[in-house]
């Protein structure tokens, strides 16, 4: 297997991995965890009405993008006709939510969500491994 293709897997996965923890803390209403950043911060993001698009929870959207990506990974490396432009698709706009998210943490919000951190790092990876190395 290609390389690139091993690195959509894992960074889908660890994708699929942290969403599921946000969405399981959204659907609890519950804190997450703060590593890294003050606890006030990851509170200020999780609780922000931007945390929302269209009012559904990005951690929600974000589980379906990764489901998305790492679904149509398996069904490239299996040759299930699915083309690799719909991974870069794909992979491209998760990438420029990411950025914009990334954006209203920095600049709007003032404060960091470690998985939020982790989300946009597995979507760089994504984007590298599908525009770049590929």
């Amino acid at each position: 297997m290609e390389p690139y293709l091993t690195l959509l897997l894992i960074f889908s996965g660890l994708g699929i991995v942290d969403t599921l923890y946000l969405a399981y803390h959204s659907i609890t209403k519950t804190d997450v965890a703060c590593p890294f950043f003050p606890k006030e911060w990851c509170r200020k993001v999780q609780y922000s009405q931007l945390s929302r698009t269209f009012g559904i929870p990005n951690s929600y959207l974000g589980l379906v993008m990764y489901l998305v990506i790492f679904g149509l990974t398996i069904g490239h490396i299996n040759a299930l006709a699915v083309p690799f432009w719909w991974l870069q698709l794909v992979i491209g706009f998760g990438f420029l939510f990411s950025l914009y998210f990334t954006f209203v943490q920095a600049f709007i919000l003032r404060a960091f969500c470690t998985w939020c951190v982790v989300s946009a790092v597995s979507f760089t990876a994504l984007a590298v491994a599908a525009f770049i190395l590929r």
